[in-house]
């Protein structure tokens, strides 16, 4: 599986349920997780990790957005990310709207693929700044 923007996340800012100034957060899953462009709610997202140091639902993030009128792509940089002193196994992470509620109402903005499960045992487990970008046309 490769890091990719969830397809809701193109429509769901024309609906109103996407602003650059909402709350956003990063959650640790396993491999166990199957991500897919169709997800578009964090109700649909399996395996979550769970381990000393991290607490359900992940953290709050700042992401920020562009677009590039040269190459005709929406960029969003996820901003590095760090669990200290922790003990974890993941392979990955869902970014998405927090809403405070059931996970249902939660929009899903994007996955990053670790490529390979990273473990850490009571250090710092560390996401590293990712940008994920969709091309128009």
């Amino acid at each position: 599986m490769a890091s990719l923007i969830h397809n809701s996340a193109m429509l769901d800012p024309w609906q109103g349920n996407l602003n650059v100034a909402d709350t956003f957060r990063i959650m640790l899953v396993t491999s166990g997780h199957s991500a897919s462009r169709a997800h578009s709610r964090r109700n649909q997202v399996t395996n979550e990790v769970t381990g000393t140091g991290y607490t359900a639902g992940g953290q709050i993030i700042v992401p920020t957005f562009s677009v590039s009128n040269t190459t005709n792509a929406l960029s969003i940089v996820i901003p590095q990310a760090t669990w200290p002193s922790s003990t974890i196994t993941a392979r990955g992470a869902e970014v998405y709207k927090s809403r405070g509620g059931a996970a249902s109402a939660d929009e899903l903005l994007c996955y990053i693929d670790f490529l390979r499960d990273v473990v850490t045992s009571n250090e710092p487990f560390t996401v590293q700044q990712s940008i994920l970008t969709q091309q128009n046309g």
